[in-house]
């Protein structure tokens, strides 16, 4: 988003402001977010205080739904005429961005939408969302802004006591994309406003205390079982999982170690039950009847989480161009999309299927090379070196690489494979000796360029 100076809608006196005007999610999936969360064209006086959204005209295009919606507001008191002349450029640089084979009739025919409610109730009812589910996002977001327009902690505080209810899953989840879009986008002051409201909310809220409690119970829970390291067994983490003091730490566990708890962990548990007498056996039982309910939830929760990334992956290989796709959807890509399409790679190639396997291979390269920092990457070639001299012709060969980038990344992988060294891990003290050469390769080619 470009930074403006505009006139304060209040004071009248001049602000900065990020305006953005056309939100096209065919080119940027993240717009749809920006326009939804109410973080663009959004405004802070530093002058009178005021907050709120600037009215500006919007266009909004989404090919794959075939919709092109445009916004003027009416409180700018522009004749028909002069509006199109504003929108017309940006409907044309929607068009002009689309190859010819994309370029359909919903194009010719732009809905124009009379308030900006209007044009966002269109969005989202393109994705399915109902009118019920619209009014209980509706109502959080206004929280939202309510509480961002808050003059201090104190109003802040009363306006939670009196909205309960609203501070819920689904209002903390439209917190924190509201919240990485003001970040993304380069809204520090709102971002660090939404910060401090944040700490906040976890104190002041129900919900929040409990995500607070979650959070640490999953801390403890990673310390415990990092303790154990190597020899965390099935009968370790047993008693591991049944020392746990309450229910969230229970549900850390089971999130944490979910591969362990399989049908070995349940038989040994099953034994401990017959043996046990009284009030133990009665705790047991219940421990276990509850650990496979958070079990059968966790699987649940997978499952859907796999659905949805295979899902993405089918999408991104329906396309023509493989490489735009998979760079269009990035914000969308998880570890479980990594891991469906290296599995659908395999399955392609036990079957022969070479144009799949095609398009999946360049799917997995693209996102390797976007994930990958240049330095790292450089790093692996110097690594896979296959003898000293190899490694010294690859770093004089690119000499542009030898950067400072490069020489923090080998300063700390140095350090971290010295460590690991000295703690008796045998791939590090066998990676030691060639990282330590690269380091000092790397660092004689950078001084040389340092001294011209």
């Amino acid at each position: 988003m470009a930074q403006t100076q505009i006139a304060c809608p209040n004071c009248r006196q001049m602000i900065s402001a990020n305006i953005e005007q056309l939100f096209d999610v065919t080119q940027d999936p993240q717009a749809k977010q920006r326009l939804l969360g109410g973080v663009s064209n959004m405004a802070r006086c530093p002058h009178c205080g005021f907050q709120g959204r600037i009215a500006t005209p919007i266009v909004y295009h989404d090919n794959e739904k075939e919709l092109l919606l445009t916004f003027f507001p009416p409180e700018l008191n522009v004749p028909l005429n002069e509006q199109e002349k504003t929108l017309g450029p940006l409907i044309k640089k929607v068009t002009d961005s689309l190859p010819p084979e994309k370029r359909k009739g919903y194009l010719l025919k732009p809905i124009a939408n009379l308030s900006y409610e209007s044009m966002v109730k269109l969005i989202l009812e393109k994705d399915g969302i109902t009118p019920e589910m619209l009014k209980e996002q509706q109502e959080r977001v206004q929280l939202v802004e309510r509480l961002l327009q808050a003059s201090s902690k104190d109003v802040r505080s009363e306006i939670i006591r009196q909205n309960a209810s609203l501070f819920d899953e689904q209002f903390f989840a439209i917190f924190s994309r509201l919240a990485q879009s003001a970040a993304a986008s380069g809204q520090k002051q709102i971002a660090e406003t939404l910060l401090a409201m944040q700490e906040q909310l976890l104190e002041e809220t129900e919900f929040g205390r409990q995500l607070k409690e979650s959070v640490g119970e999953l801390e403890a829970a990673t310390r415990a079982l990092q303790e154990a390291g190597k020899s965390l067994t099935r009968e370790k983490l047993l008693d591991i999982v049944l020392a746990s003091p309450n229910e969230a730490r229970l549900r850390a566990y089971v999130s944490l170690a979910r591969g362990g708890m399989d049908y070995q962990f349940f038989q040994l548990l099953t034994e401990r039950i017959d043996r046990a007498s009284g009030e133990e056996k009665v705790k047991l039982v219940s421990m276990r009847e509850k650990l496979l309910e958070l079990v059968n939830e966790v699987d649940r929760q997978l499952e859907a989480r796999y659905k949805q990334a295979q899902e993405l992956v089918e999408k991104i290989l329906s396309q023509d161009d493989v490489v735009k796709a998979v760079q269009d959807n990035l914000p969308n890509i998880t570890q479980d999309v990594v891991d469906i399409a290296s599995q659908m790679l395999r399955q392609a190639s036990e079957r022969n299927d070479y144009v799949r396997m095609g398009k999946l291979q360049k799917m997995i390269e693209t996102l390797r090379q976007a994930s990958t920092p240049p330095e790292v990457e450089f790093i692996e070639q110097l690594l896979d070196a296959p003898d000293e001299t190899s490694m010294e012709n690859l770093l004089n060969a690119n000499k542009d690489l030898v950067n400072d980038q490069l020489m923090e990344t080998l300063i700390g992988l140095v350090a971290q494979v010295d460590q690991a060294a000295e703690q008796g891990n045998p791939e590090a003290k066998a990676l030691s000796g060639k990282i330590n050469k690269i380091y000092k390769t790397a660092m004689k080619i950078s001084m040389k360029k340092n001294l011209g």
